[in-house]
């Protein structure tokens, strides 16, 4: 609808663009295994003297990368496969954000200059559902055998019904890639989890004002049928911090906020990454 994308564990250090310090480390011997200079990574992280680093920091490994545009590709599924906002990728490339990309065009992704926040875990409002379907902004390759787990636990991002459940692709029933939560209209929409807004803008038609949140490890979120936003591109966010009022835009017919997790682009059921609702 998030970046550089993080390491996993899968991942080769030598192409990722976030890296999570193991035990006994050293930042000499990241900057070997990730083939990069020690400086850069320093000065991309703000460290400070003697340098040193912990288990489990992660660590923004700054990278010059360069994408070359797909036959129907928009800028938005870029931005979702580098977890990086348009508005910045457009901006690094001196072209009009608003104006769509085209094949064989090639672009340069800007390298996030600071280490994101530490993903937070915090309480959040509760349940809550509505929207109609809204297309798939982007190609979604098969879900995921088993659970993944996110990098940070989310919070239901506003409190109300549940009115239309999540329906997965591919089966007899029109799919639905989220859940959406009636709301009074002007409630506070908030960030599930800290993470990085990558889009902040009106979405596809039937989506309405849209927000798109990249938590790492290639997990976003995204909020819509907004109102108002209140984010913009590029923002940090913390865990329950109001990134848009609900509101009733798109496909919406009532007050509500149509709300998506996704992993690699792949909708998945919003409620089984939730706590229980009340």
């Amino acid at each position: 609808m998030l970046v550089a994308a993080p390491l996993l564990a899968e991942d080769d250090p030598k192409t990722a663009t976030e890296y999570v310090v193991k035990s006994g480390e050293t930042l000499g011997g990241i900057a070997n295994r990730v083939e990069v200079p020690r400086i850069l990574i320093i000065e991309a992280n703000g460290l400070k003297a003697p340098y040193t680093v912990r288990a489990g920091q992660k660590l923004v490994i700054p990278r010059r990368r360069t994408h070359t545009v797909k036959e129907d590709e928009t800028g938005l599924g870029i931005a979702l496969d580098y977890g990086v906002a348009w508005s910045a990728i457009a901006a690094a490339n001196g072209i009009d954000p608003k104006k769509p990309v085209k094949a064989g065009q090639k672009l340069v992704i800007p390298t996030i200059t600071r280490a994101p926040p530490p993903p937070a875990v915090a309480a959040s409002p509760a349940p809550g559902a509505s929207p109609k379907m809204a297309p798939d902004p982007g190609p979604a390759p098969g879900a995921p055998k088993t659970l993944a787990q996110p990098p940070a636990r989310f919070a239901w991002p506003v409190k109300g019904e549940i009115r239309r459940d999540f329906v997965a692709r591919g089966g007899s029933k029109a799919f639905h890639d989220g859940i959406d939560i009636k709301a009074d209209k002007g409630t506070a929409a908030r960030a599930a989890a800290a993470g990085t807004v990558i889009y902040a803008a009106q979405g596809p038609k039937e989506y309405g004002l849209t927000v798109i949140i990249h938590h790492g490890g290639r997990w976003t979120t995204t909020y819509s049928f907004l109102d108002k936003i209140t984010v913009k591109d590029g923002d940090k966010v913390k865990a329950g911090e109001r990134v848009g009022l609900v509101g009733e835009t798109g496909l919406a017919t009532e007050p509500q906020l149509h709300f998506e997790v996704r992993r690699n682009r792949v909708a998945l059921d919003p409620v089984k990454y939730l706590p229980k609702a009340d």
